[in-house]
Parts: structure tokens; C-alpha cells; sequence
């Protein structure tokens, strides 16, 4: 029997990769409900519904297509969204893997070893349903942890990963970086002695596939190993490029940087370590990127 996947979202990075990985395995149907705003990527192989996820209604049919042995779920950044999820999921799913976020952690309060899962527990945090306010991503990231984990009666997985890289991220934050060194533009880095974590694309839809198959339920982090300091990861930068960067503390909106972290920002992925996960070394891959893309820009 074809073990059946569905991916809400999936339709450019790393949730790309992941469904191009399932949709290359033997007796595995993907199914990719999206919006259908951009050009579906994916051949024969990958079903495709349309979703709207803001609507209970329209996740219901996606539910009630099959008895789905993984729910992949990138497009959740609300406790309305992940109620409705544990709604119509309820005894359609054998595991439920949520892509959360880095950002579920207080800035500020890291231990010297990174954040740990316990740092941020959605087991037991206050589940509000905001209505029509508007709630931040790091809320919403919250509450869609916390519902899932306390009102779905199918076992949940929320991976927390750290800002993504890669040549196909479609925000292009690595790129904005070299993007200004490269044209002499000013970069607002707060504070570039900071410490940060990342992970590449590729290793993101590999964690995901792993996660997929796995017995490890509740919040998990997954990062490459190692950290790096803005300081250092701009050296690369002007190493690649052969230009000096202009660095201030502040800067005007569209030059400030989407890693201008005030204090170190990253996690401890023992957890997943200690389940069998071989995380990729960023002091490898991440120059290796750099130069990619300065010679593509």
C-alpha cells in the first residue's frame, strides 16, 4: 500500500525540495495543496489541490481525500489556522508535522548552548484565538504550536528552524547582503558581534523527510551545526566580492538587515541528534554559498 503525504504550501524552497524528495520514492503519493498563486512546479508525479487555508471549509475537503499517513504544514502562523487543522484532521492522519520557527524563543534569554526546546513550551501556553487582531509572526508561531500541541488528538511535530538559506530562497537574505557590499550600499546591523544559526534548503526538506519517518513527537530544533557572527559571515561576504562593507547600527528600512539581531540568536539541536539526525556542518556549506551567489549576482 502507497503511503500517502499531503503538503499544505510546498510550492518554492525548501517545501519544493520536500515534495520533490516524496514525490522520487517508491509506493509515496504527494499530494500539494496550495493557492495556486504561482505556477505549479511539480510534474505528474504530485497531485495538486487547491487551498485556501484560511478557510476551514476548503481544509476540510483537503482532509477528507484520503487517511493521510504525514500532513506536512507550511502555511499554519495562527491558533484559528491550527484549531481548524486539529478540527478536520481528527482521525484523517497518522502524524502531523508543523513548520515553526526559531523566532518562538524570547530574544535575549538564550543559554550559552543555544535554546532548547523546553525554552518555549506550547504544552502549556495560554491558547488565545485572536479573532481579527493581528498578532505578530512570533505569536502566531506560538499559538499554532501551542493548539496543535494541546488540542490535536493526532500525534504533532513543530520543527523549529532557524533563518533558511539557499540559492532559491525567494526572499534572497543572503543575497540582500551581498547585494550591498557588491553596490557599496550601507547594511544596519544593530549588533554585528552577535552570534547566529542557520540552515540550507536542502538540509531543511532532508530534516523534514527524516521527521516524516521518525518516532519524535512535540517541538523539535533543526539547524546546522555551528553558529557564526554577523562580523564574520560580512568578512566572508567581502572576501567574495573583493569589496569593503559599509556597516552601521542603524539604517534606513530598506537597507536594514533581516539579520540584525540585537543579542546572539541561535539553538541547541541535541534532541534530534540524539534521534538519529546528522546535521550538516555551516562552517562547509555557508562560504561555499556565499560564492555561489557573489558569481551569480
Amino acid at each position: 500500500m502507497s503511503m500517502k503525504i499531503l503538503v499544505l504550501g510546498g510550492t518554492r524552497f525548501f517545501g519544493k525540495r520536500l515534495v520533490e524528495h516524496w514525490a522520487a520514492q517508491e509506493n509515496v503519493e504527494v499530494t500539494v495543496a496550495s493557492r495556486g498563486n504561482i505556477a505549479f512546479p511539480f510534474d505528474s508525479r504530485v497531485t495538486h489541490i487547491m487551498l485556501d487555508r484560511t478557510n476551514e471549509g476548503s481544509l476540510r475537503h483537503a482532509a477528507e481525500l484520503e487517511h493521510w499517513d504525514v500532513v506536512y504544514d507550511h502555511v499554519c502562523y495562527s491558533a484559528e489556522a491550527a484549531l481548524a487543522a486539529a478540527n478536520v484532521f481528527e482521525g484523517r492522519v497518522k502524524r502531523y508535522i508543523l513548520t515553526s520557527s526559531l523566532s518562538v524563543y524570547e530574544a535575549g534569554t538564550q543559554r550559552d548552548e543555544g535554546f532548547r526546546e523546553e525554552d518555549f513550551d506550547p504544552s502549556t501556553y495560554p491558547v488565545r484565538i485572536a479573532g481579527d487582531e493581528v498578532v505578530s509572526y512570533q505569536e502566531g508561531k506560538r499559538q499554532a504550536e501551542a493548539v496543535l500541541i494541546q488540542k490535536a488528538t493526532f500525534p504533532v511535530a513543530t520543527v523549529r528552524f532557524p533563518i533558511v538559506l539557499g540559492t532559491d530562497d525567494y526572499t534572497r537574505r543572503l543575497h540582500f547582503h551581498i547585494e550591498h557590499v557588491q553596490q557599496g550600499l550601507p547594511i544596519g546591523l544593530p549588533n554585528p558581534e552577535a552570534d547566529i544559526g542557520f540552515i540550507q534548503s536542502s538540509e531543511a526538506a532532508r530534516f523534514l523527510a527524516w521527521l516524516g519517518d521518525a518516532e519524535i513527537n512535540g517541538p523539535i530544533n533543526a539547524a546546522s551545526s555551528g553558529t557564526i557572527s554577523l562580523n564574520e559571515l560580512i568578512g566572508k561576504i567581502e572576501v567574495a566580492v573583493g569589496k569593503t562593507s559599509i556597516i552601521q547600527s542603524e539604517a534606513e528600512k530598506e537597507h536594514s538587515s533581516s539579520f540584525g539581531i540585537t543579542s546572539s540568536w541561535y539553538m541547541n539541536t541535541k534532541r534530534a541528534a540524539k534521534a538519529g539526525f546528522a546535521f550538516d556542518s555551516l562552517e562547509e556549506w555557508l562560504p561555499h554559498l556565499v560564492q555561489q551567489i557573489s558569481s551569480t549576482e
